[in-house]
């Protein structure tokens, strides 16, 4: 008997007949008759075997965590939900089979071979088979009704892949032309659908499987089965997908109180049929419960966090500004720090809308001297003393210096605070001023630009407080607009009208920086500066996308090129051709690279890492493997 049959048989028994059932065994007992089946049935033939970092733990307890405000759900991907067909590994060397059981790649990236693990299940006990693969690719990544986003990597030469189903266990992915990154693209963050998509839940949703999808749509205050379908499966947006309690998930929790349907708490419960053990055949995840709670804003988050209340958290409150007062409470609040390698291309990038719906601030906003100007009237030494306790250098977005694919030119250029050299730029764009000095466009309309902001990023709102005179002092007369997530999500990146915005994120080296290219190249959904583009480059053909100028579709292409190769050192040469291509083009400007980060954890959590990358492709701390945290 092997290991994947002896262990298990030792470490768990049925719980049927127990007098304080979990609240997580409730769905899989019922959908077997009244009795949750022993630990050996409810485990693949061949689960993953998962070494803890420190030590082996025990199942039960507790995770206490938090969601700040009505937007920040996309976060859960980084906690609780990180379960791609392949992953990256915790020190982001490579990709590691995950929910496949191995997969292969043939010589020239055309072809990659996944075998899925015989007899893993959902969290309600049915079979996990090529069955839900095929399901995903024909009725939802093909359907002519339904959409699906950041799904561009499943295309080669503007073909998208074939799906060869062998058998139950085996698929294979077939391309036109090469994709060489096709492996990293489904271990990126949140990208691999075909792992999140049940057939036997969501097909009575699907007007194929369902005649009468449409009278439930209805019924459910739907207009037909596409909107219905696309709510329940969530996988348009993050926020919804998590937004549903009733979905099987192939996740270590499953959600027994979904976000949105408590307006206090939102709870997630073990996963009985989780196909991961430790070496000691002890089922994960070790939490038997991570508990939300919903907080207003980053300042409760910190308070809670401050008190001892949250085991974990590093988004939203682990500012330069607020490690002072972290580090004092320390000891009253149990916890410590661990180091985030920060891995995003700069700290905030400020975000012209190049694809403005008024005509007028369109052509301004493409004005390639016009944002040099801007650039050169923001004082960069001062946001990076003030907000990050003279940490960091003045930047762009860009590559580390030290890294092969640095450019210096894309790194420094326009990062000079010289307030006359910004005016005489300007000047030469849009000379004309109104009484009170406010530069005026070509139709005599104040330039006004707002920056609408996501309120949550409190470093953002602090940078703008010195930008903002910065910008007003050359004759700009910028605003910000702070919101709710949810909102912004909706302006911004759904939006066309918004003038501009600010972020972070995309990535400052090696490969993380051609798979999240965003400030080099408008190629998702998260080049904010240019979502038509980036949607004219992944969907040509929908109503919203909006060709981009010669020298943008170039840069695309060249894009297109990247992704086709599996050869190191030819995507090593045309990275560098992107990243002097974005130096001439200088869509984005930003203000520093940003230095190392932090966050905290309580003492009696074990297993977390001391050190680890900050990404969101990562994404952190998400293949640290949170599923074999535990406290002492």
């Amino acid at each position: 008997m092997n290991l994947s049959r002896r262990c298990f048989l030792a470490a768990g028994t049925a719980l049927a007949g127990s007098l304080a059932l979990p609240a997580w065994a409730q769905d899989a007992i019922a959908s077997n008759g009244g009795e949750l089946p022993p630990l050996a049935d409810r485990l693949p033939d061949n689960p993953l075997v998962l070494t803890p970092r420190d030590r082996a733990g025990k199942q039960g307890g507790i995770w206490n965590h938090a969601l700040v405000g009505g937007g920040s759900l996309s976060m859960l991907f980084r906690y609780q939900s990180y379960e791609p067909t392949v992953r990256f590994t915790p020190d982001w060397s490579g990709v590691t089979p995950n929910v496949a059981e191995a997969y292969a790649v043939n010589d020239d990236s055309t072809v990659y071979t996944f075998t899925l693990r015989k007899g893993m299940k959902w969290s309600d006990g049915h079979p996990y088979t090529t069955e839900d693969v095929q399901f995903w690719y024909e009725d939802i990544f093909r359907s002519p009704e339904l959409s699906t986003t950041g799904q561009a990597f499943w295309l080669a030469g503007g073909k998208p892949a074939e799906l060869e189903v062998v058998d139950e266990q085996v698929f294979k992915v077939k391309f036109a032309e090469p994709n060489g990154f096709f492996a990293q693209q489904l271990a990126w963050a949140n990208q691999d659908q075909i792992t999140r998509a049940p057939k036997h839940y969501l097909k009575q949703f699907h007007i194929k499987y369902n005649p009468d999808a449409n009278e439930l749509a209805r019924e459910r205050g739907f207009d037909s089965w596409i909107a219905l379908f696309q709510r329940e499966c969530g996988l348009q947006e993050d926020n919804v997908f998590f937004q549903n309690s009733t979905r099987p998930t192939l996740n270590a929790w499953k959600f027994s109180i979904a976000p949105g349907e408590d307006t206090q708490r939102a709870v997630a419960e073990r996963n009985p049929y989780y196909w991961k053990v430790d070496t000691e055949g002890t089922q994960l995840p070790y939490f038997d419960t991570v508990n939300y709670q919903m907080v207003a804003d980053p300042e409760v988050l910190l308070l809670k966090t401050l008190q001892g209340e949250v085991d974990m958290m590093d988004q939203y409150i682990c500012t330069p500004a607020n490690k002072p007062v972290l580090f004092d409470a320390q000891e009253s609040g149990d916890f410590h720090f661990y180091t985030l390698k920060e891995t995003a291309a700069n700290v905030m990038v400020f975000q012209l809308n190049l694809n403005h719906t008024d005509p007028v601030k369109n052509e301004l906003y493409n004005n390639r001297d016009f944002r040099a100007g801007l650039s050169h009237a923001i004082d960069r030494q001062a946001m990076i003393d003030a907000v990050f306790v003279g940490q960091g250098a003045p930047a762009q977005p860009s590559i580390v210096e030290g890294d092969p694919l640095y450019v210096e030119r894309l790194a420094k250029q326009y990062t000079e605070y010289e307030p006359e050299k910004a005016n005489a730029i300007l000047d030469s764009v849009i000379p004309d001023k109104d009484s009170e000095g406010y530069r005026l466009d070509s139709s005599g309309r104040r330039v006004t630009i707002i920056f609408e902001i996501d309120q949550v990023r409190t470093t953002f709102l602090d940078m703008f407080q010195l930008a903002i005179p910065n910008f007003r002092d050359v004759g700009i007369d910028a605003q910000i607009r702070t919101m709710d997530r949810s909102l912004w999500e909706t302006r911004v990146r759904n939006g066309r009208e918004f003038d501009a915005t600010a972020h972070q994120f995309g990535a400052n080296s090696g490969v993380a920086a051609m798979l999240d290219p965003r400030y080099f190249v408008p190629f998702n959904s998260n080049a904010l500066y240019a979502q038509g583009w980036a949607l004219h480059f992944t969907n040509p053909d929908n109503d919203a996308a909006i060709e981009p100028p010669a020298d943008v579709k170039a840069q695309q292409d060249l894009y297109t090129q990247l992704l086709a190769t599996g050869d190191q050192a030819k995507q090593q040469e045309i990275m560098l051709k992107i990243l002097n291509n974005a130096a001439d083009q200088f869509l984005v400007f930003g203000v520093s690279l940003p230095p190392d980060g932090y966050g905290v954890v309580k003492n009696d959590m074990v297993n977390t890492m001391p050190v680890m990358p900050n990404s969101f492709g990562w994404p952190t701390p998400g293949p640290s493997a949170p599923e074999q945290f535990f406290k002492n």
